[in-house]
C-alpha cells in the first residue's frame, strides 16, 4: 500500500507525456486545484525514463502554473506487478505494451486522450503538497 512517505516531487521538465489532454477538464482541474491551494493527488511516471504514467491533466495543470515541481509516485514501470496496462474502450488501437507506452513518451508523438488506462494494485494515496511547495 502507497503512503504520503512513498510520494516523492519530481522536476515538472523531467516528465515525459503519451497522450494528449482535453483542454475542459484540465481546465475544471486548474480551478479546483486553484482552489485547494496544491495537488491532492499524486501522478505516476516510470523512475528510469520520467514517462508519465498517470496524470495528464495535472501534469499540464503544473505547467499551466508555471510550478518546478509536481507529486509523483515513481516505480520501475517495465518490471513492476504494481501496475498493468489497459486500453480504454474507445481507444483506436488494438492493441498496447509497456513497452510502447514508454516509446511513446520518449518520442514526438502523442496518443489521443483517453488511449491507455494503467490500472494499479494500491490506491494512490490522499495528498495535499501545496502551490508553493511547488513553485
Amino acid at each position: 500500500m502507497w503512503t504520503e512517505e512513498d510520494v516523492k516531487l519530481v522536476p515538472v521538465n523531467w516528465l515525459k507525456p503519451h497522450e494528449e489532454i482535453k483542454v475542459k477538464p484540465r481546465d475544471k482541474l486548474l480551478d479546483m486545484t486553484n482552489r485547494w491551494g496544491g495537488f491532492t493527488k499524486p501522478i505516476l511516471v516510470d523512475t528510469h525514463t520520467g514517462a508519465l504514467l498517470d496524470g495528464h491533466h495535472r501534469l499540464s495543470v503544473a505547467k499551466e502554473l508555471g510550478l518546478k515541481l509536481i507529486p509523483a509516485i515513481c516505480l520501475d514501470y517495465l518490471n513492476s506487478e504494481l501496475i498493468s496496462l489497459e486500453l480504454w474502450p474507445n481507444a483506436n488501437i488494438e492493441s498496447i505494451d509497456k513497452a510502447e507506452v514508454i516509446e511513446m513518451c520518449l518520442g514526438n508523438e502523442l496518443y489521443p486522450p483517453k488511449t491507455t488506462k494503467h490500472v494499479v494494485i494500491y490506491d494512490l494515496p490522499p495528498i495535499l503538497v501545496t502551490l508553493e511547495e511547488l513553485s
